[in-house]
């Protein structure tokens, strides 16, 4: 009986011993990172600046499992065109510090704030947020309405949907919730990341990027901390208050993706009808690198041409 005992209480703590003992985000680990760092009021934040010093300012959110790397090719194009592209690796993800707090809006838009303060970022300028990052970035333009020009949302969170049993009882069962997330969010994100790459044609430095996320500390807890915070609730609130203040919206959806399907762009539209809203076609979550030509040919047509904006007043 006193074997059963110790293998149960073995069981249980396996997942939280592991995590424990996972290596931690350093500063040694940094050194191989491209762009600079800054240290914020909630931990060292990495970014990466780049584009013509007088283009017009894009900043970039990323999503729940991808970090800044995300961005690349989106980037690459864009200051193509003009625009000066900041990218930033959200608390808990890639180079950035991982603080023990709930990953809420509140949270996000300090971390944003903090950086725009570090960088003496004053003018308006236009942001992007991807997937959990388009919940971010609408939650700051709600709260920080004259701080940004125009609005992209791609893949966007933050509409109502239908959660899998297992996100229900991760996101609502508390200490339960955390260790199954520790015990089997690992696995499940690796499958994730092998259905994408069979389905669609991924670039290996995101899949591999995807999966390194997973060897450090702090990574599973913070997208646990996410689905109970920014992603705990619909953002019906922050997007008709973008409404109110006709803020430029535009929302690409792929068609199929199957991690943020097109019927939100039915509640979207529902909360805020002046959003402007396209569908890509063939495209599933992963668009922001699958189908990234497309994407710019959209966020070109929407943004004012950086040859003829007057920076940090809309046209």
């Amino acid at each position: 009986m006193i074997w059963l005992i110790l293998i149960l209480a073995a069981t249980a703590a396996a997942p939280f011993v592991i995590e424990h003992y996972r290596p931690k985000m350093t500063d040694g680990r940094r050194g191989s990172a491209p762009g600079q760092f800054a240290e914020l009021s909630q931990g060292v934040t990495h970014y990466h600046l780049s584009g013509p010093t007088e283009g017009p300012l894009v900043m970039c959110v990323h999503g729940l499992t991808t970090p800044s790397f995300v961005w690349g090719a989106l980037t690459k194009g864009l200051v193509a065109m003009g625009f000066r592209v900041l990218v930033y690796d959200l608390y808990g993800r890639g180079f950035s510090d991982r603080p023990d707090s709930l990953h809420d809006k509140v949270f996000f838009n300090q971390q944003l704030d903090d950086l725009l303060v570090h960088l003496s970022i004053e003018e308006p300028f236009h942001l992007i947020g991807y997937s959990m990052g388009g919940a971010v970035a609408a939650g700051f333009t709600a709260t920080h309405p004259t701080r940004v020009r125009r609005l992209v949302l791609l893949a966007s969170a933050g509409m109502t949907r239908a959660d899998a049993p297992i996100v229900r009882f991760i996101r609502d069962r508390g200490l339960a919730g955390k260790w199954l997330m520790l015990a089997v969010y690992p696995t499940m994100l690796r499958r994730g990341i092998k259905a994408e790459k069979s389905q669609h044609a991924v670039p290996a430095q995101i899949s591999e990027g995807q999966e390194f996320q997973l060897i450090f500390q702090g990574f599973v807890p913070a997208v646990l901390s996410s689905l109970r915070g920014i992603l705990g609730r619909p953002l019906e609130g922050e997007h008709m208050a973008l409404r109110r203040c006709q803020m430029p919206v535009l929302a690409l959806w792929g068609a199929d993706d199957d991690v943020i399907p097109t019927s939100a762009m039915g509640q979207l539209a529902a909360w805020n009808h002046e959003v402007i809203h396209e569908v890509i076609e063939d495209a599933g979550h992963g668009m922001p690198y699958t189908h990234s030509d497309v994407i710019l040919e959209h966020i070109a047509a929407f943004l004012p041409s950086p040859e003829a904006d007057d920076w940090g007043h809309d046209t």
